[in-house]
């Protein structure tokens, strides 16, 4: 209880908050749209990775935060350069041909499978092969749960479900909050490690949280990928999502039915099924290899100059792609514009203090988030402070458009003793927490910060509850509405109250870690405790 009210006091002192709600001055509201305002307009044309708006993305950050008096994290620069592949690749014809026991069939590329590959190659050919439905490709021997159990995938394409089986049984691995395993990137990961071929993730809207547009949007013109000196040789031959319609159609030229096998995958005890249907499978593959950048700035501690928290809000969007009502820029206005004016709202207000924090502080803008985490990859392999010596990632993803409300959700609480912190700076804000009990769409998983918590750093990720403040006041439209779409544009109309309530909350949390002897640390009962 010492510990509770301590933090009170000090979020109540040192934050931008008042009782019973959070308060908003003008100065940084005008600051933090405006950083919104320009990164997530048209002259940025989507922020791609790997395009010429890369280079104006990236220098445009950096003198942002050497306006705010940060320094460059390398000698006089603020870019990691990370290697990366950027892959075009296609089907040929578009589509591939399933020979199967009952008869043929083809899956149309993008209706029926979305699929690519990040070897550095002209030409991807995999011979003939079978098909192997393998549930959800998890194997969780803490959850007694291998979905691989007695089969050799090597050289074949495996199908998993997006997901885990707590979606559909609750009483099963964590019920609704989703664990790694049910990530598509884990179940790829998966089957490149057991020597696949190729890897088809089955999507269902639900399962995923997203539709079958955001699988393509996603994939559908280049992809990015981490390079090897290999050119990834040993990557899976075409990684991919597999429409429902799809794999109806290739179980029914194979001789199963859809409904009974997946409902089976879904129970304890299900066996791997080597479907009695084969493909081969030719992409053509134009492909450039060059550097990305991540940005990072660094605010020097004193005493535990050698100890850091990071701040993290990753850069990138998908760029200029399909276009939705005659646009096809995809600004990514609130993912993640809205996450960088988050950092430079914080950076901003430690400069301000009239005490520099105890700790260094390090901001990190990460390249190629959307393609899968991999500029936050490249820097937990390669960290400016070693891992052991990183107190925190607090991750700013998504904190706008949002209404103010009563409530702060923590994303992947219970794990740390970080939520005691939120506990006492939303205290301090007439507020109150709640744990995200509903995950049911693994977002703990889906951003930057989860590199570091592999890593075995507690991280924080907060968002906006369902109680607001003005019950009867306009609502901010769903992100379902806007994620990943060319409609994710600023708008001055946008309600900020709420974003810069988590701005609050994060900054007070940071100031108590950045000045304490100690460094949060796991809870001996977390799925992360190292």
């Amino acid at each position: 209880m010492k510990i509770y009210f301590k933090l009170i006091l000090l979020a109540a002192a040192i934050s931008y908050s008042k009782p019973a709600l959070a308060q908003i001055f003008p100065e940084d509201e005008a600051n933090y749209r405006e950083w919104c305002k320009i990164i997530g307009s048209d002259e940025f044309a989507g922020r791609k990775p790997m395009t010429p708006y890369e280079d104006k993305t990236i220098h445009y950050l950096a003198d942002e935060f050497r306006k705010l008096g940060l320094q460059p994290a390398y000698g006089d620069s603020y870019f990691q350069e990370v290697k990366e592949i950027s892959t075009y690749s296609r089907p040929l014809k578009n589509k591939i041909t399933v020979k199967g026991a009952k008869g043929k069939t083809e899956l149309n590329f993008p209706d029926d499978i979305m699929i690519w590959t990040v070897r550095g190659t002209d030409k991807v050919v995999i011979p003939q092969t079978d098909y192997v439905f393998c549930g959800f490709g998890i194997d969780a021997p803490e959850y007694n749960w291998n979905d691989f159990e007695g089969v050799d995938v090597k050289g074949k394409i495996v199908i998993a479900m997006v997901n885990d089986p707590g979606f559909y049984n609750d009483k099963l691995f964590r019920g609704k909050n989703m664990t790694y395993y049910g990530r598509w990137i884990y179940k790829l990961e998966q089957a490149e490690k057991l020597g696949a071929a190729g890897c088809l993730v089955l999507h269902n809207t639900a399962a995923a949280s997203y539709g079958w547009d955001v699988c393509c949007a996603s994939h559908l013109q280049s992809n990015l990928g981490l390079c090897d000196e290999t050119m990834n040789s040993n990557a899976l031959g075409f990684k991919g999502w597999l429409h429902e319609n799809g794999c109806r159609k290739l179980f029914k030229a194979a001789g199963i039915d859809f409904d009974t096998t997946l409902e089976a995958a879904k129970k304890p005890g299900f066996k791997p099924i080597v479907l009695k249907a084969k493909s081969n499978v030719t992409m053509n593959v134009t492909y450039e290899v060059k550097p990305t950048h991540n940005v990072v700035a660094v605010l020097p501690g004193t005493d535990l100059k050698d100890e850091c928290i990071v701040f993290n809000a990753h850069w990138d969007h998908f760029g200029i792609g399909k276009a939705i009502d005659g646009d096809s820029i995809y600004n990514g206005a609130a993912d993640n514009a809205s996450g960088i004016a988050g950092i430079m709202l914080i950076a901003k207000r430690f400069q301000q203090l009239p005490i520099k924090p105890r700790r260094s502080l390090v901001f990190i803008s990460p390249t190629s988030e959307e393609s899968g985490l991999f500029g936050s990859q490249y820097y937990c392999e390669h960290p400016l402070f070693p891992m052991s010596k990183t107190a925190t990632c607090i991750n700013f993803d998504c904190i706008a458009p949002a209404e103010l409300t009563k409530d702060v959700i923590i994303l992947g609480g219970g794990e740390s003793n970080l939520d005691e912190m939120v506990m006492a700076a939303t205290a301090a804000q007439g507020r109150e927490v709640k744990f995200d009990n509903d995950n049911t769409d693994g977002w703990f998983y889906r951003s930057d910060h989860y590199n570091f918590v592999k890593k075995g750093v507690p991280c924080l990720v907060i968002k906006n509850g369902e109680n607001p403040v003005n019950p009867d006041g306009p609502r901010v439209k769903a992100m379902k509405e806007w994620y990943h779409q060319p409609c994710d544009e600023y708008e001055e109309n946008w309600d900020v109250s709420g974003s810069l309530s988590l701005v609050n909350v994060m900054y007070s949390v940071a100031v108590q870690i950045a000045n304490s002897d100690e460094m949060p640390k796991w809870k001996p009962t977390s799925a992360n405790h190292r």
